[in-house]
This record gives structure tokens, C-alpha cells and sequence, in this order.
């Protein structure tokens, strides 16, 4: 008869440097204010106090976790999207950033500045190939 030892179930987490989905979209707007006005009264977007909307969603593989997707408009021309000359700006949620910026530097993908760290993740700024500044936000916890 064959002695099995029960095993502990193994969990297993990916922390491969990946895009885990979208963190935010925000965009240039000739009256940032007004345009926040006119999506609150036309399509019920709540704006909170930092000028933008959450959007929250559960991860599908890990459902007591909440994601937050923020939208905001930006006074045209805002220096935060450059030295982007793109009239929007992508952040995307990311999980193992400081593996990720190694990984795009050895690509030779061109880093706008280092990892910020904030109460509520870590920052850092790149630059597509088309010359369109995207944000790499990994939240905290």
C-alpha cells in the first residue's frame, strides 16, 4: 500500500513586471471644470475631490479585491502629460514595477523619471514608441 503524505495546497502568485489593467484615462480639455459639469449632468459621472471619477471594479480572479480606474479631465496644455504632445494620457495598473522599468530599460524603452512612492502606490512615467507619455501606477498592498 502506497504511504501518501497529504501536501499543503501550493498557492501560487504571479509577480511576473506586467500590465494588470487600466488605472486611469485622462485627457485635455479646454475647460476642465465645465467638462466635468457636463459629464455629472449628462451621464452621471461623480466627480470627487480631486477634480475626477472612480470607477471601482473587483479583480475576476481575486473578487475581495477592488480596482479603481480614475478619469479626469486636464486644462489643455497641462505640463503633466509632457513632453507628450498627445492630448490624453494612459495609466495603467501594474504589479512588480521596479521589475518592469528593468525589463523597458533593457528594451531601450525611454523612462521619464524614477519610481515616486505614495501612500497609495508607486509612480513612474514612460514614453510609447507613437511619443505618448503613459503612467505605470502599482497600487499599494
Amino acid at each position: 500500500m502506497e504511504n501518501k503524505t497529504p501536501q499543503p495546497d501550493k498557492i501560487t502568485t504571479d509577480t511576473s513586471p506586467k500590465v494588470t489593467g487600466i488605472g486611469g484615462i485622462f485627457f485635455f480639455s479646454e475647460n476642465p471644470k465645465e467638462t466635468r459639469e457636463w459629464y455629472a449632468q449628462n451621464l452621471g459621472i461623480e466627480i470627487n475631490a480631486w477634480g475626477s471619477s472612480s470607477f471601482d471594479s473587483r479583480n475576476i480572479n481575486n473578487p475581495d479585491e477592488i480596482n479603481t480606474l480614475q478619469w479626469s479631465p486636464f486644462k489643455k496644455g497641462d505640463d503633466y502629460f509632457s513632453p507628450s504632445k498627445k492630448e490624453f494620457m494612459i495609466n495603467y495598473r501594474v504589479q512588480n514595477i521596479e521589475g518592469l522599468v528593468n525589463k523597458l530599460k533593457e528594451n531601450g524603452v525611454t523612462i521619464l523619471d524614477n519610481i515616486a512612492t505614495y501612500d497609495y502606490g508607486k509612480f513612474v512615467h514612460i514614453m510609447d514608441q507613437e511619443g505618448n507619455k503613459i503612467e505605470l501606477w502599482e497600487p499599494a498592498g
